[in-house]
């Protein structure tokens, strides 16, 4: 918690991934849903239009359809870290569905949270932070062109 009173970390990465190989931190969808609820029309459109493509394209996630009389239709999802979500999915159409469960699969599984600069001052600076050359005179980086170099051919 930072004085803000809102959580804050600095940026990491999950497992290190980027380096080496990407490994999906989605390891488990569960689609609950009423056979024939009204609420449950798009979650059963989704089930028969566009869950093969999903698993045809994500083969390491798991998913499960657990159809169970009078629920609300339901998404939960199981991370690696330990995490789950849920999102309802009352009233939504297959693709709305689709952009959920995808922006799901997407995820890490950690609460979004703001993220911490690596850098904190107590006076901030409107030029910036400091470099090497901040005090340095800009003589330094100028370069003298010579007469000869402009009269002579360039090879």
């Amino acid at each position: 918690m930072t004085g803000r009173g809102t959580a804050s970390r600095f940026l990491t990465s999950v497992l290190r991934n980027g380096v080496g190989r990407y490994v999906c931190q989605l390891q488990r969808l569960t689609l609950t849903l009423s056979r024939n609820a009204l609420d449950s029309r798009g979650a059963r459109e989704y089930i028969e239009e566009k869950v093969v493509d999903f698993a045809r394209q994500n083969p390491g996630i798991v998913f499960y359809v657990c159809p169970k009389k009078g629920s609300l239709p339901m998404v939960t999802a199981e991370y690696l870290n330990g995490a789950v979500e849920d999102k309802y999915l009352n009233s939504k159409t297959a693709d709305e569905i689709a952009e959920i469960i995808h922006k799901l699969a997407n995820q890490s599984g950690l609460e979004i949270i703001r993220i911490r600069k690596p850098f904190h001052t107590d006076n901030p600076s409107i030029q910036g932070q400091w470099h090497p050359f901040t005090n340095k005179p800009s003589v330094l980086n100028v370069q003298e062109i010579g007469q000869q170099c402009l009269s002579s051919p360039q090879k």
